[in-house]
């Protein structure tokens, strides 16, 4: 296959790519085909890397309205309706739904997601369930999944022991929620037993911590020090950390130093975190986001993920990476026209180091031929106007193809 005339990386200059054996083998100007061979005129848009959800839950998925709309908008409230909905799962239900939204993503250009699972159901439906459907799914998408303790490891019944199963069944990462511990001892604890468990079984680390407007919720600092002194490092994602929105800056100063040494991943989940935060606040309305300006700006990576998909959290989503990444840049005020022609790697790069997927990640001579052809010469029109994904194409196979939509004014 040959794809001619693209900006790769939203590059100035258009080039050509030569897929072989499904890898890309060749990156240069006018390129001649062989005989024979698939052409695709790439009429000078904007090829990159496939996006990349950081952080979903897929077996939450479009259960809104089940068995309530949580009408307060709050955390709370969507996990008390969820702790019902979840009473019912099978898994079908649980298989039925997470496929109907990875399709909706891989239409949007998403090739690697990573789901976290709720652990804290005494049968595992849905990690049983997510785990054959990642077997069966391997040839469309890559799927992570994260063994998420939604009401808390020392606060649920078993739930350290729930957690280890689900580990041992074949999770990739280790998840926790300190901040909804019963108490601050068991947020710490908690985090602890969790990191000695990734350690224990060699594997990646992804934690809600601190998804809150309370700036006492500090978390992320037990988290981090867990991550720099095990040697852990840039294996640990710490996702949401809302409350450092709320964080006073002369301890921010301080707990930046202890993140770079540390060498932590950050998610940032902008459409879910807009909808939930500062809900008990009158005015002023904190905005319920992390430090995303910042963290990025002081070299420490931070990705986006749309986290929930119309489900007990969020009434809406719809598999699309351009939506936290338009909320991520509006509400992180990423506004200047670099930083928005720049913005991709929120959902690309920044989240192949997050997913721990670098070394089969990127538009390189050698790598897997993964990408996708987005409908314009630049991100910036394409963010703009949330373009579509004209080409989603997967070892060198196209997954899906979208035309652009045409328009006739009739006056």
């Amino acid at each position: 296959m040959l794809i001619k005339n693209v900006h790769i990386n939203n590059q100035a200059q258009a080039r050509d790519i030569r897929i072989t054996d499904g890898k890309f083998n060749r990156i240069a100007e006018n390129i001649t085909p062989n005989a024979q061979e698939k052409v695709i005129d790439g009429k000078e848009n904007v090829l990159l890397p496939p996006f990349i959800d950081s952080h979903v839950h897929l077996d939450t998925t479009l259960t809104a309205g089940e068995p309530e709309w949580n009408e307060s908008g709050t955390l709370f409230d969507g996990i008390r309706i969820w702790s019902e909905r979840k009473k019912s799962l099978t898994k079908k239900d649980v298989k039925d739904r997470a496929k109907k939204t990875i399709l909706k993503q891989v239409k949007n250009g998403v090739q690697h997601i990573r789901s976290h699972v709720d652990t804290t159901d005494p049968h595992l439906v849905a990690m049983e369930a997510l785990l054959e459907l990642k077997d069966e799914l391997k040839d469309i998408v890559d799927l992570q999944l994260v063994a998420f303790p939604q009401e808390g490891i020392l606060s649920y019944p078993n739930g350290k022991e729930l957690l280890e199963q689900a580990v041992k069944e074949g999770a990739d990462a280790v998840g926790g929620v300190p901040h909804y511990e019963f108490n601050q001892q068991y947020g710490a604890d908690s985090v602890k037993y969790l990191i000695s468990l990734a350690e224990k079984y060699d594997k990646l680390v992804d934690v809600h911590c601190d998804e809150i407007d309370d700036p006492n919720s500090r978390n992320l600092e037990v988290l981090a020090t867990q991550a720099y002194e095990t040697g852990l490092k840039d294996r640990v994602t710490a996702s949401h950390t809302t409350a450092m929105g709320s964080y006073n800056d002369a301890y921010t100063y301080k707990l930046f130093r202890l993140l770079k040494m540390a060498g932590l991943n950050f998610v940032s989940n902008p459409l879910v975190n807009m909808h939930l935060g500062g809900r008990f606040d009158t005015y002023p309305k904190r905005r319920g986001l992390t430090r995303i300006k910042e963290l990025d700006k002081a070299g420490i990576n931070v990705s986006f993920g749309e986290d929930d998909v119309a489900d007990p959290w969020s009434p809406l989503g719809c598999g699309n990476m351009l939506d936290p990444l338009s909320m991520g840049v509006y509400a992180g005020q990423l506004m200047g026209y670099q930083q928005l022609q720049d913005s991709f790697n929120f959902v690309t790069y920044n989240g192949a180091k997050t997913l721990h997927i670098t070394d089969d990640y990127g538009i390189e001579v050698g790598k897997f031929a993964n990408c996708i052809i987005l409908d314009g010469t630049n991100f910036y029109d394409i963010l703009n106007e949330h373009r579509s994904v004209l080409f989603n194409i997967r070892h060198g196979k196209v997954l899906i193809e979208t035309k652009p939509a045409e328009t006739t004014f009739n006056f």
